[in-house]
């Protein structure tokens, strides 16, 4: 899922992660591999943000999911995993998730 300027916002505020901007040189590969999305850079390696199945308390949430583990201590290079879902929630808060306005 590509995430507006707003839930980029608000996902780094809950997460340790950083957006990878979409002028990122590795921008390219990773959609044409994992499909457009928004990436995030954490401690553990390559994520993206998918919408949880289901809408509570007048929220949205989403699921943390992996793509790619670091493979050194340094953080230099990535490995690619198993995509899986992780433990960890981020909530959007109200309203509907819209996807961002072409630049």
């Amino acid at each position: 899922m590509k995430l507006s300027d707003n839930l980029v916002r608000k996902t780094t505020e809950q997460i340790e992660a950083q957006a990878l901007p979409d002028t990122h040189p590795a921008v390219p590969q990773l959609n044409s591999l994992f499909g457009e999305h928004t990436f995030f850079l954490n401690r553990d390696g390559l994520t993206i943000v998918e919408p949880a199945d289901a809408i509570d308390s007048g929220g949205r949430k989403g699921h943390v999911v992996q793509l790619a583990e670091w493979s050194d201590e340094r953080h230099t290079s990535l490995v690619p995993c198993e995509p899986h879902v992780t433990d960890v929630i981020v909530e959007f808060g109200g309203g509907n998730i819209k996807p961002p306005k072409p630049h």
